[in-house]
């Protein structure tokens, strides 16, 4: 093994001191519940992205205990638009955890953070050591980039024999002091210069003994997941109006996609749509609607919606429990799926 592994994190932290990111609003007092939610919001999300969510999320819930107390339409309002809403629930449900069983405060030990709700061993090695100092190897995806470039691993980084492989390399180089600064300066490096594609490997401190760029093609590094053809699957939605300009919202279970988020009733057939549309009292309105298309990471949706206009009381549209007759003219008050919010915008431009 190269003499000048241990070498690798005193280069990155002097990198760190002149070209790291300082001023993000997580690294301003970094509390283990300030970092806890930054790096929920970062998993499959860019900082840009998450900045402002992030602002907001804290001026709303500026605690734990807040975030506990709050109901989950609050939650899920406050993260629509970021996605992947499973992340929101268990964040909601870790902080429920910590109330209760915590009297409030964040735990502070490896095995107690990662057993929380949507927490694992990298994100809870990056909230302890980017709030505490704690040493703790992390392995996100940037800093998968970087070991598996700097070491040259063959093959695509989520198979088993590889993630050993990356968490012996990332113990190996992780430091016994400046655990912060650290951290972040390896979460920084990937996002910024060991890029996925193009990568800026003269301005990196570990081009010089950086394995993958010594074979001339450091972008090939690490190999990409194998491709795999995702289904197709297809609904049909309906888009109840009624006469005072109101439309029929449903919440969805709490598990699966758009888990807790409201959205519209939904068929696997035309055929389905229209029978319940009988029962309801809801005929076809002649606005016509484009398809609202989505890809899942397990498969791609295609949603045909039909608007139907009320011939009967609301009332007897109500025997959802968890339904509601929504002004679209106001702020929705809970979480809305891309499905809704696609659909919304489309009904003020036909049914302004």
């Amino acid at each position: 093994m190269s003499t000048t592994f241990p070498s690798l994190s005193d280069r990155v932290l002097a990198w760190f001191q002149i070209y790291g990111r300082k001023d993000l609003p997580w690294q301003q007092n970094p509390t283990p519940y300030r970092v806890w939610v930054s790096e929920i919001m970062l998993q499959q999300t860019q900082v840009t992205t998450v900045i402002p969510y992030y602002q907001r999320f804290m001026e709303s819930f500026p605690d734990v205990i807040t975030l506990a107390n709050a109901h989950d339409d609050q939650v899920l309002k406050h993260w629509q638009g970021l996605g992947y809403y499973t992340r929101a629930r268990n964040l909601h449900k870790a902080a429920q955890i910590i109330r209760d069983q915590y009297q409030g405060q964040f735990p502070t030990t490896l095995e107690a953070v990662q057993a929380l709700p949507g927490i694992g061993r990298s994100t809870a090695g990056a909230i302890l050591s980017l709030s505490l100092g704690q040493k703790h190897p992390i392995l996100d995806g940037n800093v998968k980039r970087v070991l598996a470039r700097y070491h040259a691993l063959d093959g695509w980084t989520g198979t088993p024999a590889n993630q050993k492989k990356l968490w012996e390399y990332a113990e190996l180089h992780v430091p016994e002091q400046h655990n912060a600064e650290y951290t972040q300066a390896m979460m920084d490096m990937g996002a910024t210069l060991c890029t996925r594609s193009k990568p800026l490997c003269l301005t990196c401190p570990l081009h010089q003994d950086c394995a993958a760029l010594k074979t001339g093609r450091p972008q090939d590094y690490p190999a990409p997941k194998p491709a795999k053809e995702l289904p197709h699957k297809t609904l049909w939605i309906a888009v109840v109006c009624n006469a005072q300009g109101e439309v029929l919202l449903h919440k969805r279970p709490p598990t699966g996609i758009w888990g807790g988020l409201w959205s519209w009733p939904e068929f696997d057939t035309q055929a389905a749509l229209k029978e319940w549309a009988h029962t309801v009292g809801a005929q076809d309105s002649l606005a016509k609607m484009p398809d609202f298309k989505h890809s899942f990471s397990h498969y791609h949706l295609t949603m045909h919606a039909v608007v139907l206009e009320l011939q009967t009381e609301p009332a007897r549209i109500m025997e959802a429990t968890h339904s509601v007759w929504y002004n679209k003219a106001q702020d929705f008050q809970g979480g809305l799926s891309s499905a809704a919010q696609f659909v919304l915008k489309q009904l003020d431009k036909e049914l302004p």
